[in-house]
């Protein structure tokens, strides 16, 4: 078997091993292709959908750059490499009930018990995923942030939302001083102008990303408030405007997707930020003492 055989069948035929080959060497890609990737992974839709002129103006590279970068992932070309976004869209758009249809069609003797059994499957692959990759050294670097902040901003919309409305309640159980931005009123906009430098944000959201959060996460930035992310990649636009983030890739069961790393990654921040502000507390009770 000759190289180029052995090259195309290494090629990923799936959405998420695609953005997981393109992390992981985004680093060592020349700069106009590291400019495309990053368009592709944070505009799937217009990769599936857009001819390569109108791809290629849109990320400001010459469609000649597309057809590099298909050949440079081991794809024949673009169209190889566009097919793996259209199937991510054919995936993602199915409506739940058409999920539920699927899900039937593979059901087994023991249906109920089977989909329980896929749930927790999946629930165990992401929190071992994470347990593999979760970077220590900015786990406490991020703490270090937020259990000086006077307030933490706690900023999720859509299927990221349960982790904020988690967080409030740890926050609250332990006496930190935070705001959720999630108004049913629409003053999101003006809460979020209350927050200084000497506060702090935690802002989740994975693709396809909530415009709403985004927006949010860069005022925050661009004023100079530190933002802590939970996301799911590299080129996720919440990662380019946080001080330190966490990527958190979710595993699904019948395309059903839920944040079981992702609430273990959380309910950790609200016990060390308690726990370090335990201990300065009572550091400096005692060195006052001593003096």
């Amino acid at each position: 078997m000759d190289d180029d055989v052995t090259t195309r069948m290494k090629v990923p035929r799936d959405f998420e091993s695609l953005r997981s080959i393109i992390i992981e060497r985004k680093s060592n890609m020349p700069k106009r292709l590291a400019q495309v990737a990053a368009f592709a992974l944070n505009n799937p839709d217009e990769i599936a959908f857009g001819t390569t002129a109108s791809i290629a103006a849109a990320s400001d590279v010459q469609p000649s750059t597309l057809v590099r970068l298909a050949h440079h992932l081991g794809y024949e070309g673009f169209s190889d490499l566009q097919s793996i976004f259209r199937a991510r869209l054919r995936d993602r758009t199915l409506s739940y009930e058409e999920r539920l249809i699927t899900l039937e069609q593979s059901s087994t003797e023991d249906e109920d018990a089977s989909i329980l059994s896929g749930f927790i499957s999946a629930a165990s692959q992401s929190v071992n995923r994470l347990a593999a990759t979760i970077q220590t050294d900015e786990f406490v670097k991020s703490v270090d942030i937020l259990a000086a902040a006077e307030t933490i901003y706690l900023i999720a919309k859509r299927r990221s939302y349960p982790l904020t409305a988690h967080m409030t309640y740890a926050f609250s159980k332990l006496n930190i001083r935070h705001q959720i931005v999630a108004s049913p009123n629409g003053v999101d906009p003006e809460l979020v102008q209350f927050a200084t430098p000497r506060d702090a944000a935690i802002a989740a959201s994975f693709s396809p990303y909530a415009a709403e959060s985004l927006t949010q996460s860069q005022e925050l930035a661009d004023r100079g408030v530190p933002v802590i992310a939970i996301t799911d990649s590299a080129f996720s636009p919440l990662a380019s405007c946080a001080t330190h983030w966490f990527e958190v890739a979710e595993a699904d069961f019948a395309g059903f997707r839920s944040l079981s790393a992702s609430m273990a990654l959380i309910m950790a921040f609200p016990v060390a930020i308690a726990e370090r502000r335990r201990k300065f507390t009572s550091t400096k009770s005692t060195n006052g003492k001593m003096e």
